[in-house]
């Protein structure tokens, strides 16, 4: 069974998991909710065009 996985969904499960090990961790810089938006977003669209 192949699995066909856009890059909206990539990203999204790495937001999911990074804001899950952030959390666990605790972990916090300086740029950390600007990484974290900035990736939100970009899977967001990128969802949304279907890509």
């Amino acid at each position: 069974m192949k699995l066909k996985k856009g890059i909206g969904v990539v990203l999204l499960a790495i937001w999911l998991i990074a804001n899950g090990v952030i959390s666990i961790v605790g972990l916090s810089f300086t740029g950390l909710p600007l990484i974290m938006a900035v990736l939100a977003i970009a899977a967001g669209v990128l969802l949304l065009l279907g890509k």
